[in-house]
């Protein structure tokens, strides 16, 4: 999870808000990373998550990524965990909670849902303290500085 906030901190770089993520594989190698990258490529899917589940994919050449876990800052938003169970992850790693858009737990929860054909293993508020200052802080220059 430090390395999903140094991650995060990049997405500052691109007035972006600051999530991380990154996709491990089965024996814990980083083999995607993601910053949110709405603002930096005008692309409405350019999640933190989603760019993650991408790389890790293309290092991968397969889709499928059976046996990895997605590490995220932020709890994914119901695109980001619907993209996470697409692409079979086995297990989703947050830190803060997201109850605007949370769609693993706190406004909805997408990934335990029986009726559907996939449901990754879930721990959630990993170093959540850390994950919400980051967010926090970025909020409040926002309203600060007038951007929004």
């Amino acid at each position: 999870m430090r390395d999903a906030l140094a991650i995060a901190r990049s997405a500052l770089l691109t007035q972006d808000v600051p999530v991380g993520a990154l996709v491990l594989d089965s024996t814990g190698a980083t083999i995607g990373r993601g910053a949110n990258r709405r603002e930096a490529d005008a692309d409405p899917t350019a999640h933190a998550e989603v760019v993650a589940l991408r790389d890790a994919a293309a290092r991968l050449n397969n889709w499928r990524l059976d046996g990895c876990t997605l590490v995220v800052t932020l709890e994914p938003c119901a695109m980001c965990a619907g993209a996470a169970m697409q692409a079979r992850v086995e297990k989703i790693v947050f830190g803060a909670f997201d109850g605007k858009a949370g769609a693993v737990g706190s406004l909805w929860d997408v990934v335990r849902d029986r009726r559907l054909y996939h449901q990754p293993e879930v721990v959630s508020g990993v170093l959540a303290e850390d994950s919400s200052a980051l967010l926090t802080a970025f909020f409040a220059d926002q309203r600060t500085t007038g951007r929004n």
